[in-house]
């Protein structure tokens, strides 16, 4: 998977992309104007300094995107949050944070509260390093957000013209074994709609990748485990899988499923030091497919890039199962719509319908039932 970006002047028109740089730093904000500002897509609008900055700033320049920071004096970046989901502000925000456990925590709590993503601060002492750092960081998930019409996800993928408007037959369903999960951006807060909606009795076991970094998915495994009644954990190496207990891949390392049926475990793993994505998603699938058959339920969630479609392609050819989050309920209709696009998907939902489908499908409510794709 290789990211790229669109021609300029192809993106939202002919009009760029107004961003206001929001941190309590002087070098910071001029890092980030710095960083941007040689993108003819992009235009920085202006900076603030703190919340109280940026609410007035976000009425007098009607930016599209905050670059927000978390930990600023007067008005935090959780509380500027709070403030734009009260008076219904419709800017987008990636957070900009440090990458601490404190910095991770915080991060957390800002993409839970409306935030659709975040990068990390950079940490080069050299100028022009932390630029480089921030430029390739920011680009592709600003134009992830802002695709241009028709443009659904910035990845160079030989994508369909149009959407798929023939499914494949109804088919009867095997008795589910594993649901497997792929996410990444804006995955933290889709998690945390869905995961709390699974019942205490779910009946398979769960294993989730989403991309982040280390110190991320353990904090995000903490804090899910406190909002489900299922028990969720950071994966490690040997666990046993069994129902109701929900696995997320380590942030740097590939989860894997390995066994039979009957008696399967995790296996994890760095792989190669140059996938592109690690969690990778097409290799949960893969192992999921290879150990369950048709016993798999898929499920891709927001994320941009195609993570996923690879592994979805093994598991149909296995017999199982694929849903997909739909675009009008995504921040990133990527991997969702690279699924949707080669007509793997057997159902494309909104999230919040998303658990009741999984629930009803896990639970196998009726030997004879059979699934119609729907939009």
């Amino acid at each position: 998977m290789r990211l790229h970006t669109p021609e300029p002047g192809h993106l939202r028109g002919s009009l760029p992309i107004r961003v206001l740089a929001v941190d309590d730093s002087a070098v910071m904000r001029s890092l980030l104007r710095t960083a941007l500002g040689t993108s003819p897509q992009i235009e920085v609008v202006g900076t603030a300094q703190d919340g109280h900055e940026a609410l007035e700033a976000i009425d007098r320049l009607n930016p599209d995107l905050l670059l927000l920071d978390v930990e600023m004096p007067r008005m935090s970046g959780l509380e500027l949050l709070a403030e734009m989901r009260t008076r219904r502000l419709r800017a987008k925000v990636i957070i900009c944070s440090t990458l601490t456990r404190r910095g991770a925590g915080i991060t957390l709590e800002a993409l839970a509260c409306g935030a659709t993503d975040y990068v990390a601060k950079p940490v080069a002492h050299d100028a022009a390093e932390g630029v480089a750092a921030l430029r390739r960081d920011l680009l592709a998930k600003i134009f992830a957000l802002f695709p241009p019409e028709g443009w659904q996800c910035p990845v160079e993928f030989p994508y369909r013209s149009s959407i798929v408007s023939t499914y494949p037959e109804p088919r009867a369903v095997t008795v589910p074994g594993v649901l497997v999960i792929g996410v990444s951006t804006g995955g933290p807060a889709a998690l945390e709609q869905l995961l709390p909606a699974l019942p205490a009795d779910f009946p398979l076991p769960v294993l989730i990748a989403q991309h982040m970094p280390r110190l991320f998915t353990s904090l995000l495994a903490e804090r899910l485990d406190s909002l489900c009644p299922l028990s969720v954990r950071e994966a490690e190496a040997g666990a046993r899988l069994s129902p109701g207990r929900a696995f997320l891949a380590r942030g740097d390392w590939h989860l894997e499923i390995a066994g039979t049926p009957e008696r399967s475990s995790l296996y994890i793993h760095q792989g190669d030091s140059a996938d592109p994505c690690r969690p990778s998603v097409d290799l949960l699938f893969r192992s999921a497919a290879s150990v369950y058959g048709a016993g798999v339920l898929a499920l891709v969630l927001t994320g941009m890039g195609a993570d996923g479609l690879e592994g979805c392609r093994a598991v149909r050819a296995a017999g199982g199962r694929i849903l997909v989050q739909d675009r009008a309920t995504s921040a990133v209709w990527g991997m969702p719509g690279a699924v949707a696009r080669e007509g793997l998907a057997d159902r494309v939902l909104p999230l919040a319908l998303i658990a009741e489908e999984v629930t009803r499908f896990a639970r196998h409510q009726g030997h004879t039932h059979t699934w119609q794709n729907s939009w």
